[in-house]
């Protein structure tokens, strides 16, 4: 293990503890805003109730979600100095507008969400938290357009004599073909993390207050209904942009379609390459065994035909070693000889993917069905389901995340910078492990606090209904107050 593996770990570590708050941010921000608007159109106080029980652990989770964020962006400057000077010019223009716009939209107006209760007219207070959502829309695309840049470079030059990246046609950065396909992807599967967050919390209200035989009961039963929709509905677009996205990416990384199958000969057109669900193996081609396959499934995934001509590790290696292995470009010139991901990873990482994810479905799916003609159940086991529904499309995401950047590997920027000549190299193996054990230290303290505080309010459950003031009715001295 060198600067560079560490590098790659405390990368990976805040990567993947960030993501675990983004796409909860933007599912709660969405389904906290109908919540609002129904109390608008409605004025039902069970409405309010929710908005205000689930804006205080939208609140939370944002609190963590930009602490992790920015630390972050600080990866870039202190183990990945060369990658950062590559893309640079490219990166700059999304994270700019990121940063200036869409973070500008989410901070000052949910700040006007949390203080405007009654000191702001109600419409407009309402379209305070849509816009909140708006914002957290528009970070992840700006987010993601830098990323699908480093999955299918477009839209700059190569410049020999700085050895740089130059951006050369923003808009198409921003309307690359894979991001086109990787934020509706992306979008529907945070949905679906929000569902089952409200899902999973309102399940555990709800057979609270049934055993303790409580007024609030019916209340959490709507909102567990609610999130089980969301849950279900969002997962069903997760699954149709999924196979969307693996065809886009079967075009322009199939050495990662391949490795997510562990498929190392190639399946020519007509025969039909199957999809394991399970292989018991070496995975590093001398042997495998497919103990559960379904015939022509991995062909459907990759070309949308259950008989289509899918390339394999070996003639891909093959392809990539004549391309790039002899190419002189100081930028790829340390790539692994191989050009292949981790194939353990990358074939359980795609399987687990979608595995939580059936799972997170199936419990919204008995959710409903218990729920249905106003019944509110007290099973034993919905205790369990109501920890379980959240957990898994949150670690499903972290699954995606995963798969997506180890299967890329050993390619920093597809094509173009490998993972080791990116890093820092000024950056010795003790600076790496002590800003590495730091950051994982606070982060091991913010979780605490982050699961504290949200299983604090949590158990409190939904504030009793109190009418906001109209505005023209406050004191204009009065101090300003946390909402809460």
């Amino acid at each position: 293990m060198d600067a560079t593996d560490l590098a790659r770990w405390q990368f990976a570590i805040t990567t993947v503890y960030h993501f675990l708050f983004v796409p909860i941010t933007i599912g709660l921000s969405a389904v906290v805003a109908w919540f609002h608007m129904k109390w608008v159109r409605t004025h039902d106080p069970e409405w309010m109730r929710l908005a205000k029980f689930f804006g205080k652990l939208f609140t939370i989770n944002f609190a963590l979600g930009l602490v992790t964020g920015i630390v972050q962006e600080f990866q870039f400057g202190m183990n990945w100095s060369d990658y950062s000077r590559f893309v640079g010019d490219i990166f700059g223009a999304p994270l700019a507008v990121e940063a200036l716009l869409a973070f500008f939209l989410e901070s000052t107006f949910l700040g006007l969400w949390i203080f405007g209760w009654g000191r702001i007219p109600e419409k407009l207070h309402a379209a305070t938290m849509w816009i909140v959502h708006i914002g957290t829309l528009l970070s992840a695309y700006f987010i993601l357009s830098a990323n699908s840049f480093m999955q299918h470079p477009v839209g700059y030059t190569y410049n020999p004599a700085t050895g740089r990246a130059e951006l050369t046609d923003f808009f198409a950065v921003l309307t690359n073909k894979v991001q086109l396909v990787t934020f509706p992807h992306v979008a529907l599967a945070a949905y679906m993390v929000g569902g089952a967050v409200i899902m999973g919390v309102s399940l555990h209200l709800m057979r609270r207050e049934a055993l303790k035989k409580a007024p609030d009961a019916p209340l959490y039963r709507k909102a567990a209904r609610i999130g089980a929709v969301v849950t279900l509905v969002a997962g069903l677009g997760v699954a149709i942009t999924g196979d969307v996205q693996g065809k886009i990416m079967t075009e322009v990384q199939p050495m990662k379609m391949a490795a997510a199958e562990a498929i190392y000969d190639s399946v020519p057109a007509g025969e039909g390459a199957p999809f394991s669900v399970l292989t018991i193996g070496s995975l590093d081609g001398q042997h495998t065994n497919a103990l559960i396959e379904v015939p022509g499934l991995l062909s459907f995934l990759a070309t949308g035909s259950f008989d289509g001509a899918v390339k394999g590790i070996n003639d891909l290696r093959t392809q990539y070693l004549s391309t790039y292995g002899a190419s002189g470009n100081a930028l790829v010139q340390d790539a692994a000889t191989s050009y292949v991901p981790n194939i353990p990873t990358t074939y359980w990482t795609f399987r687990l993917m979608i595995g939580v994810g059936i799972a997170a479905a199936a419990i919204a799916v008995a959710v409903l069905w218990l729920t249905r003609k106003d019944r509110t159940p007290t099973h034993r086991w919905l205790y369990w389901a109501a920890i379980a529904a959240p957990i898994l499309p949150v670690i499903g995401n972290s699954f995606g995340w995963i798969f997506t950047e180890v299967g890329r590997q050993p390619w920093l920027v597809f094509g173009l910078m490998t993972t080791g000549a990116g890093v820092s190299p000024g950056v010795s193996m003790g600076e790496v492990i002590t800003s590495m054990v730091v950051f994982t230290l606070l982060y091991g303290a913010l979780a605490v606090v982050e699961i504290k505080l949200f299983l604090t309010y949590v158990r409190r459950g939904a504030e009793p209904y109190e009418p906001p003031q109209e505005p023209s009715d406050r004191d204009e001295d009065a101090p300003l107050v946390f909402a809460y």
